[in-house]
């Protein structure tokens, strides 16, 4: 079984080195992986109608949903990032070293700023700005403080972790991207 890499209106995913794809992944379309990063198991990557771009060492970790907003807003994702199981990043940009928690919504036009911390079931609603080292919790989202030195290194080993085990399936003869 290998992971779905499909072109669309003639543009194809390009992947950066050492991508890991899981077996049962979709990336299509206008979609840019950078070196190192991980699309995991149930995921869709789907850059259809607008471009979404995930930066180096970002995780996308097992059943999130990576769309766009055709003719309005593209995605895109920065490095060191780890996108949380069942997360639903949608039209949106967020910024480098960021964690993203599982089960999570981001709409439309929403910003979401260097080293924050999207907590696990967050709504983030359309249009919102999340300043940078921010720690957003509920539904709707709300800044509740700064990111604390210890959230900071826990998002920092969170991106490393999957980094190494990206490196551990690769070399168990999962699907990559280059090498």
């Amino acid at each position: 079984m290998k992971a779905v890499v499909r072109t669309i209106d003639g543009k194809t995913p390009q992947l950066g080195r050492g991508v890991f794809l899981a077996e049962t992944c979709a990336v299509i379309g206008d979609v840019v992986i950078g070196d190192h990063s991980s699309i995991w198991y149930a995921t869709v990557v789907r850059g259809d109608v607008m471009a979404i771009r995930i930066g180096a060492r970002t995780s996308i970790q097992d059943g999130a949903v990576i769309h766009v907003t055709g003719g309005r807003f593209g995605t895109t994702i920065g490095d060191d990032c780890t996108v949380g199981h069942g997360a639903i990043i949608h039209a949106c940009t967020v910024e480098d070293s960021c964690l993203i928690g599982m089960g999570s919504t981001i709409l439309d036009g929403a910003r979401i700023g260097r080293g924050s911390l999207v907590g696990a079931g967050a709504l983030v609603t359309p249009g919102t700005d999340i300043p940078p080292g921010s720690l957003v919790l509920g539904a709707p989202a709300r800044v509740v403080r700064p990111i604390q030195p210890k959230e900071r290194e826990q998002i920092e080993q969170g991106a490393a972790h999957y980094v190494e085990l990206a490196r551990r399936y690769l070399a168990g003869g999962g699907e990559s991207s280059v090498g």
